[in-house]
């Protein structure tokens, strides 16, 4: 049981979507006992056992309709009859998905970040701020959010982004935007959204291109955010948040299509091949 434990909670401090099975009820001979635990990650890895066999299939069965649906639910078996087991017994399962807040990781700490990540901890994420400049990433300015005082390129390091993390490149420079491009582009990520006029986007993938550089631009959103029509940091924050919000049901299955979630400000890949067609 403290092995599953133990992936459970490293699962939720990575942001991962898993499912747990929890043996609640047992009467008569069963191959598991009253609290065992099957712990079931996205990938198709487990920890822990409900039984092995039979049970244990059927219980896997309902852990991927969990995963997909996020419904908790709890289902018992007659082993004999239900499952053509020999043990004789019955036994009651409860099943549940479990999902970690995922990081949102905001690289700058000016206006735009400020806004932003108090709005998105309200929505499910945990906001970590990346800016080395101590009075603008400070803790009254970004409370109970983690803050790392590092340029992009050092804080690549500490944070080693998982599939599981949403980017937002915010910084108060083309230097910055371009490094965290560059760097944080190339790791694993859910999202990446990048804050900028065209110009400034054109001049950035550019760069990279010239270098060799260029990361994987099918998850990157830049210009970022709805069209909302946003001008002020604080309606800059809703179009971001609004975002985030919409991706992730995408994500989760929930019903929204691309097409029913507002016009995404995101360049088209037609735009950013002309773009990079383009000599500064």
């Amino acid at each position: 049981m403290r092995e599953v434990m133990q992936a459970v909670l490293e699962l939720l401090d990575r942001g991962e979507l898993g499912a747990l099975a929890t043996v609640t009820r047992t009467s008569g001979s069963t191959p598991q006992v009253l609290g065992a635990r099957l712990l079931l990650r996205r990938d198709g890895s487990r920890v822990g056992t409900v039984g092995g066999g039979a049970i244990e299939e059927a219980v896997l069965e309902q852990l991927q309709e969990c995963l997909g649906d996020r419904t908790a639910r709890s289902k018992s078996w007659d082993l004999i009859r239900d499952l053509g087991m020999c043990c004789g017994g019955r036994m009651e399962v409860f099943m549940e998905a479990i999902e970690g807040t995922p990081r949102l990781i905001v690289l700058g700490a000016g206006h735009v970040a400020q806004a932003t990540a108090p709005l998105a901890a309200r929505v499910g994420f945990a906001p970590v701020i990346v800016d080395a400049r101590e009075e603008f990433n400070d803790e009254a300015r970004f409370p109970m959010c983690k803050r790392v005082l590092k340029e992009p390129r050092e804080a690549v390091t500490e944070l080693c982004p998982s599939p599981q993390d949403w980017l937002l490149i915010v910084t108060h420079d083309h230097r910055l935007d371009e490094e965290a491009l560059e760097c944080f582009g190339a790791q694993p990520h859910a999202y990446l959204g990048m804050i900028g006029s065209r110009r400034k986007i054109a001049r950035v993938l550019q760069r990279l291109q010239a270098r060799g550089r260029l990361p994987d631009l099918s998850h990157v959103y830049t210009p970022v955010g709805l069209d909302i029509g946003a001008v002020t940091p604080d309606e800059i924050a809703v179009s971001v948040v609004a975002e985030l919000i919409a991706l992730r049901a995408v994500a989760r299955g929930d019903g929204a299509k691309r097409g029913e979630i507002g016009a995404h400000l995101r360049l088209g890949a037609d735009q950013v091949e002309r773009l990079l067609s383009l000599t500064e």
